[in-house]
């Protein structure tokens, strides 16, 4: 089995109504279920209100994967736990996916030494299509080629991130641009990628090819594998 963690700061959807129609369940668990659907995964979750923020060597000695999405918390999250998460990653071989403005959180930051920024542009939410770069990448097996999302957050360039090891997706958001929207790394022993789709207003993580994506990923960053 490949076991998950679901990390979430968890404070949009107890204040936003917005937020709380998209996800009334609470977005880890949304996340957690559909993964727990796969027979070869098992996921758990934790949020900003549990004790260390439910992140501790003892806990993430059992854990292959984390998924992780924060947005208006990032600096609530302690730097002790950041240093638990890099360290797990580069030397253990831990993996994480680093979903939407996660970009902007400590452990993507670390990771990736850079500032992490990107733009964006007027209108902010349009349409987008997620395009296809490498078809051969365990992470797009199986996905068509575009993916097609109603309407999103717009992201665009610069990204300030290294250059990717494998860049597996590319967003275009009608009248927006585009955003390098599926990046996969290797730190040390583990595995990272970050995937753009997810924006807290919309129920994105409901839609069955982004919910594929992100299995592919989960089997991809996992450390059994290696």
């Amino acid at each position: 089995m490949i076991k998950a963690l679901v990390w979430c700061e968890n404070i949009q959807n107890k204040t936003q109504e917005d937020v709380k129609a998209a996800y009334p369940e609470g977005m880890h668990n949304t996340i957690a279920e559909f993964l727990n659907g796969d027979p070869n995964i098992t996921a758990e979750t934790a949020t900003l209100d549990d004790p260390n923020c439910g992140i501790t060597e003892e806990r993430l000695a059992g854990i292959d994967v984390v998924l992780w999405w924060g947005h208006v918390g990032h600096g609530k999250v302690p730097d002790d736990v950041v240093e638990i998460l890099h360290k797990n990653v580069v030397g253990r071989g831990m993996g994480i996916i680093c979903l939407h403005s996660s970009h902007y959180a400590k452990i993507f930051k670390r990771l990736m030494g850079s500032s992490c920024s990107l733009q964006i542009p007027p209108p902010g939410h349009a349409a987008e299509k997620l395009w296809t770069l490498l078809p051969g990448h365990p992470i797009a097996a199986g996905i068509p080629n575009p993916v097609d999302i109603e309407i999103e957050e717009c992201y665009n360039e610069y990204f300030d991130i290294p250059q990717p090891d494998e860049l597996v997706f590319n967003a275009a958001f009608a009248g927006c641009g585009s955003f390098r929207g599926g990046a996969a790394y290797h730190r040390g022993r583990g595995k990272v990628f970050y995937f753009q789709p997810g924006h807290e207003t919309y129920p994105i993580y409901r839609q069955k090819e982004i919910q594929d994506i992100i299995l592919n990923a989960v089997y991809w960053a996992n450390n059994k594998t290696r």
